[in-house]
């Protein structure tokens, strides 16, 4: 499907562009793919390792600016939504802020589809969009609403939404295990509570579920990968072994458990191999029914603590091994 296409990608610069943008030039060789981001810096840097590739194309501007992002879609096929502001104890004191990128940025991007003819856009969301207890949740959950509803707008553009729903990337930029293993011999890795749990997704499993939902989507649903997960300590324990650890206690808005799929969207959650996909629960634009996948029991809900995938400390150990060269660096 993204095969000869033109593709932009909002937010190009940060974690999952530094994957995405290889991936797809190498699997897909699109004719066109434009990294649309507002930090310049990140843009130079990025750029120079595509120097010689006529394909890739770097647009400065913000989900904020509607008009420049008119400009940038101009004969734009397929749009990814990475663009987002994301660090929670931030969100919590700048809300304005988030809620102009998050949101109004959304919504920005779900017009700029719909009036130049793209033909399908996927919206990266979090775990934390799921029964939010945060502000940065919350902005992501009222975007997954607009690009749901979105679908209902399209009219004769034939414009179609998707969401791909995971959680923190592992050693990705501001994550706990770049954290973890900046600290120096001998200091106390602080633990914000021993019962803390987190899904381990690598970036590469979140670039190919949103190549599989460019390919299977209708329009409307959500996309969650299977992954495995890790109690905080196995993680202190694999980043700096026979380290102390000190406990600080949760930060403002921080869940001790992440959460994919809550107890009220499992009447519209479907379980594959590998994944599971929550339909829209509003049928105005597509069947209520999957008949490729299995809908999962009442009150299912996919938490970190609950899992039944767990990642141990030497699987963990022997990844941030042989990948310490580009942790923290996406």
């Amino acid at each position: 499907m993204l095969e000869s296409s033109s593709i932009l990608l909002t937010g190009g610069t940060g974690s999952f562009g530094s994957r995405f943008v290889p991936m797809v030039l190498k699997k897909f060789e699109p004719k066109r793919l434009v990294i649309y981001s507002r930090d310049e810096m990140k843009q130079w840097e990025m750029a120079k390792s595509y120097t010689n590739d006529s394909r890739v194309r770097f647009f400065l501007g913000d989900v904020r600016d509607k008009e420049r992002l008119y400009r940038a879609m101009d004969g734009i096929e397929y749009v990814v939504h990475a663009a987002a502001l994301k660090i929670i104890p931030i969100a919590e004191y700048n809300p304005f802020e988030y809620i102009k990128t998050n949101i109004n940025g959304a919504m920005n991007v779900v017009d700029a589809c719909l009036d130049v003819g793209v033909k399908r856009c996927i919206a990266l969301s979090t775990d934390k969009a799921s029964s939010p207890i945060n502000l940065y949740g919350a902005t992501k959950l009222a975007a997954e609403k607009l690009f749901v509803a979105a679908n209902s707008y399209s009219g004769l553009s034939k414009c179609r939404f998707s969401i791909v729903r995971y959680g923190n990337v592992m050693g990705s930029r501001g994550s706990v295990i770049p954290y973890f293993l900046s600290l120096k011999n001998g200091a106390e890795l602080p633990i914000t509570d021993t019962r803390m749990t987190r899904f381990m997704i690598k970036l590469e499993q979140a670039v190919d579920l949103v190549f599989h939902a460019f390919s299977d989507m209708t329009g409307g649903e959500i996309y969650i990968r299977k992954v495995p997960s890790m109690n905080i300590l196995d993680i202190a324990k694999a980043c700096v072994p026979n380290s102390k650890h000190k406990i600080i206690g949760v930060r403002p808005g921080e869940k001790l458990n992440e959460q994919l799929v809550g107890e009220d969207e499992s009447q519209f959650t479907y379980e594959y191999g590998n994944y599971f996909k929550i339909l829209p629960s509003i049928d105005a634009f597509m069947s209520a029914t999957d008949n490729n996948g299995k809908i999962v029991p009442n009150g299912f809900k996919y938490t970190s603590d609950l899992n039944d995938s767990w990642m141990d400390i030497s699987e963990l150990s022997d990844w941030i091994e042989n990948n310490r060269e580009i942790i923290g660096y996406f």
